[in-house]
């Protein structure tokens, strides 16, 4: 059972991770760092692991994952939606309780784009009445 790899991906924003789970002690590498190093805020890392708690599956897998894109804040909910597709593929009984937590859908807001004729994607230039 130990070289049984489940696999899933998140998004978010410009984010994506792909994450591969693992039975095994608990070790989580994030692009080749650990989880401490690369999110040194504990909330993030608490958000991150969220899936894992809720599913009581903490400290069960080794958690490899690849993230590219985006900011810290992206990548962390990016992250926590791989693991729960990772999750939902290990075991389908999971869905249910993390679609309760709302983790299992993915968050569609994105940058507007700049539109012509405009400083940003809504902001306009100074108007001069004289």
């Amino acid at each position: 059972m130990t070289d049984l790899l489940f696999h899933g991906v998140g998004k978010r924003k410009t984010a994506t991770a792909r994450v591969w789970l693992k039975p095994g002690s608990g070790e989580v590498l994030i692009n080749k760092k650990p989880l401490e190093a690369y999110f040194p805020v504990m909330t993030m890392r608490e958000n991150i692991l969220k899936p894992f708690r809720l599913t009581d599956t903490y400290g069960k897998f080794d958690v490899v994952a690849n993230i590219i894109g985006g900011g810290w804040s992206s990548q962390a909910q990016a992250f926590s939606h791989g693991i729960t597709k990772a999750l939902i593929a290990f075991n389908g009984d999971f869905r249910a309780e993390l679609k309760k937590a709302g983790l299992i859908t993915r968050d569609p807001r994105m940058k507007e784009r700049k539109k012509y004729g405009r400083k940003a994607a809504r902001k306009r230039f100074q108007y001069s009445k004289r």
